[in-house]
């Protein structure tokens, strides 16, 4: 069995999609149990479903709008999201999922589970819409605003083994983000990367230029936690108002109307295919244990969906293999010769 630790309070709509996304996960996932974190009472009346499903009573939750996490974290271990998280430290569970708020998620993971031994950052790791059918993974998205060219390396290590075993894809395809596809592109942040990716027996590409970002054939994007954020709204939020002005043009004329109902089918699949909520969530690379971080707005069909991407990290031991490699291979800078 695959147990899993659930902060049951963490989100905008906490505990019911929460819980209600935990009850389809068990449903889904025969070899999965869960543990639900958060007030006893509360999950007790959206759970009608207690199969393979525990409560474990955290009297007090970190609210979305917590302007000092470290403080938080380190004053209240009882909160349910500091309640998942040592389960994992204390290996009672396998792995933790929370829609909680980000910075607390990040805080949480340094402060309780740790840094995998000889990892030099933690990223946070979401998948990318693609017109690719896998789609891609990118990092850094957020947890790092600066960073070195030997974090940028060692996250495509713990990327290649995450894409193998998660996605089932031997030798995948590494790019690296940046404003031209030359070598010589970028600041002096991409040039080294570009150098030592090149050196790195990884399955490098080269650069990838932002407008390709949807439609190119990546597996796994680099970049720093501020482009990464920056590129991740950017086209989310393109999406939306895509989304938007297609549907005044559809509600503008009775031609429009009838061509929806005609395309509606088509269009759903298209609206599946950029959604978010198809995965679920994003990983916390680098971290001691399988943290999966949720939207703060997801619903319970992608919280669930958040739980099976924890599920096939564990089941695909991604954690054991990144430890094994840093012991294997510590991170040595190539000498400029090379």
């Amino acid at each position: 069995m695959i147990k899993l630790a659930i902060d049951a309070m963490g989100g905008d709509f906490a505990p019911e999609i929460t819980v209600k996304g935990a009850m389809d996960a068990v449903q889904e996932f025969p070899d999965l149990e869960l543990v639900l974190y958060g007030d006893e009472a509360i999950i007790k009346t959206y759970l009608t479903n207690s199969e393979r499903i525990t409560i474990v009573h955290a009297p007090r939750m970190i609210e979305m709008g917590e302007k000092d996490p470290i403080s938080e974290i380190r004053r209240n271990r009882d909160t349910s999201m500091v309640m998942a998280f040592t389960a994992v430290k204390e290996k009672e569970a396998d792995g933790v999922v929370t829609a909680g708020p980000t910075q607390g998620t990040i805080v949480a993971a340094h402060i309780v589970i740790r840094r995998i031994k000889g990892m030099k950052r933690v990223a946070i790791c979401p998948n990318v819409p693609s017109f690719k059918k896998t789609g891609a993974i990118m990092l850094d998205v957020g947890a790092n605003t600066a960073i070195d060219p030997d974090h940028l390396v060692q996250f495509a290590q713990f990327a290649n083994i995450y894409v193998k075993e998660v996605k089932g894809i031997e030798n995948p395809l590494i790019y690296l983000l940046n404003i031209g596809t030359e070598p010589g592109k970028g600041r002096e942040l991409e040039k080294e990367t570009y150098r030592l990716l090149q050196s790195s027996g990884l399955n490098f590409q080269g650069n990838l230029e932002p407008k390709e970002l949807l439609m190119s054939d990546a597996d796994i994007i680099l970049t720093d936690g501020y482009t990464g954020n920056i590129a991740m709204k950017t086209f989310e939020g393109t999406a939306k108002a895509f989304g938007h002005a297609l549907k005044e043009e559809i509600g503008s004329s009775f031609f429009g109307k009838i061509g929806y109902l005609f395309m509606r089918k088509n269009l759903n699949r298209f609206k599946e295919r950029f959604s978010a909520d198809e995965v679920g969530g994003a990983t916390l690379f680098g971290v001691d244990g399988v943290v999966i971080k949720a939207h703060g707005a997801s619903s319970a069909y992608a919280f669930k969906n958040a739980i099976r991407l924890a599920r096939r990290m564990v089941a695909g031991k991604v954690i054991d293999k990144m430890r094994d490699y840093l012991h294997e291979h510590p991170f040595e800078r190539p000498n400029e010769s090379d």
